[in-house]
């Protein structure tokens, strides 16, 4: 299990902040809070690259050494006793379920989608991993960040995308346009797509068809994740 702890003890020992470690690794501050709070972990590629920036090894963010360190000193009996226990955990892991005993699955959340100003997505293939208690039909999944998109889209809220075409005006679409990407309200005028936000305090957008704006996909839901318990 990754150690959020030892990730942030570790940054503060080489008095970085957490905007200089998310710079370095090339992903967004949001993204990087949430490891350290402990309510997602990095991929296999993030992790490797934390242990390189960070001038440890990739073990140092386990919590597992611990556990290993202690079954060494524990007498035959106990460490028996140990891997019985540990053997009915396995059979139980999987078993992922909220604070109130009800299932929850998995999503694959990728970096964030602004809702008010725009934000470069996907390319880099940095994800978080949270839970929800329904299983909804998608073809990937971002954060919302920004407050444009309210009361419908919340700041820190999770929202599913299919990949489609334009559907009909007035849908709401995350849209790629001058290297960055938007959840809004889409109209298609003759000059170009009317971004529009839910929030009235966000003036419209206006993306040019020659400067090749790209519908990405619909959105199909939203979600605030659930914490899981192990």
């Amino acid at each position: 299990m990754f150690s959020a702890a030892k990730l942030k003890k570790r940054r503060q020992e080489l008095e970085m902040s957490q905007a200089d470690l998310a710079r370095l690794l090339g992903i967004s501050r949001p993204s990087y809070f949430n490891w350290e709070n402990g309510n997602t972990k990095p991929n296999q590629k993030n992790w490797d690259k934390l242990s390189q920036i960070l001038k440890v090894s990739p073990s140092y963010f386990l919590s597992e050494h611990e556990i290993v360190e202690t079954y060494v000193q524990l007498n035959k009996a106990n460490k028996r006793k140990t891997l019985d226990f540990a053997h009915h955990l396995l059979a139980d892991q999987g078993k992922v379920k909220s604070e109130s005993g009800k299932k929850l699955y998995a999503y694959k959340v990728f970096e964030r989608l602004s809702a008010g100003t725009g934000y470069t997505y996907f390319n880099d293939g940095n994800y978080d991993e949270v839970f929800y208690d329904e299983e909804l039909d998608h073809d990937f999944a971002s954060w919302v960040f920004g407050n444009s998109m309210e009361p419908t889209y919340l700041n820190g809220e999770v929202v599913l995308i299919k990949q489609t075409g334009f559907d009909y005006d007035g849908a709401v679409y995350a849209v790629d346009w001058d290297g960055q990407t938007y959840i809004k309200r889409v109209y298609r005028e003759e000059e170009g797509l009317r971004l529009v936000s839910i929030n009235k305090q966000y003036a419209d957008k206006f993306a040019p068809y020659d400067e090749e704006p790209r519908i990405v996909g619909k959105i199909v839901g939203n979600f605030m994740p659930i914490e899981a318990q192990a």
